[in-house]
């Protein structure tokens, strides 16, 4: 398959490239960034993927995230998928900004009219690892994850349900269990129908609940979150991983809301703690 290089930039010893293909999964071209940190010839390094919150394509984080100076100091490969399919053809929910365009939820859709391009789920678990495999000095067999809010979500659902393949998984302000909050009832009942066991697959705290396990996990969220009560529900996830006996640092932070402003002052605490463990 072929990847268009739409830009590259050197930052940290690294380079910081943006890229674009025509994807299978989607049926749309696909848009992501990939920081590659200075490395030897011929090593291969671990990847941690990052997902993205509701509205935002890959150029949130990729400007304002502060990953780079990490993963540079600890020799990661940093991924960041966009949030759904783009382009014309692609139905949207107008004026809508947490369902249709920069809100796939990281669900393959059923329903119509959503089913033919929304097929995140497949892009990232399937699709998008075999390029960065093919394209990219890339240790598949070392891969951790983490994201923001919606991308949040995706984080921990990919984790729960592939634990063979990611040996690390964290999340900034996630939406934890999307079947009992509003954002979640909306995505899920359009994209999947209505029949809630259908959605338990995307839901966290359901995975969890379920028997899917994690051998750990980092969460930070911020207490001046404007959306923590109605649509994140932090404690929801805290006491799932309590009953389950998974290790979860689950710290709450202070005064910090929602924003990159919070994402950034942690993120270099993110990829050093995914690091140590990706080796």
């Amino acid at each position: 398959m072929t990847l268009d290089y739409l830009s590259q930039n050197k930052a940290f010893g690294g380079d910081q490239f943006v890229l674009s293909h025509q994807s299978e999964a989607t049926g749309t071209e696909m848009t992501f960034s990939v920081y590659v940190p200075p490395h030897e010839a011929g090593a291969k390094l671990p990847v941690l993927w990052y997902l993205s919150g509701l509205t935002c394509t890959h150029a949130n984080v990729t400007e304002k995230g502060e990953y780079r100076a990490a993963c540079a100091d600890h020799g990661v490969i940093f991924v960041a998928p966009d949030t759904s399919p783009r382009g014309e053809t692609v139905p949207d929910a107008d004026d809508e900004y947490d369902f249709g365009k920069g809100a796939g939820f990281y669900v393959d859709a059923t329903q119509e009219p959503w089913a033919q391009h929304y097929r995140m789920r497949s892009y990232i678990e399937d699709e998008l690892p075999a390029l960065i495999e093919t394209n990219f000095p890339a240790d598949m067999a070392r891969q951790g994850i983490t994201g923001h809010s919606m991308g949040g979500h995706g984080a921990l659902t990919i984790a729960l349900r592939n634990p063979e393949r990611f040996r690390s998984v964290s999340a900034f302000a996630p939406i934890v269990a999307p079947s009992r909050v509003p954002w979640g009832e909306k995505a899920l009942s359009h994209y999947l129908g209505e029949d809630r066991e259908a959605w338990g697959q995307y839901d966290a705290v359901a995975l969890i609940e379920g028997g899917a396990r994690v051998d750990h996990l980092l969460v930070d969220q911020g207490t001046a979150d404007n959306f923590l009560e109605e649509q994140l529900k932090t404690g929801l996830l805290s006491v799932a991983c309590a009953k389950a006996g998974i290790p979860a640092e689950i710290r709450m932070q202070e005064g910090y809301d929602h924003s990159y402003y919070f994402i950034s002052t942690f993120m270099a605490e993110h990829v050093a703690w995914h690091g140590a463990r990706l080796g």
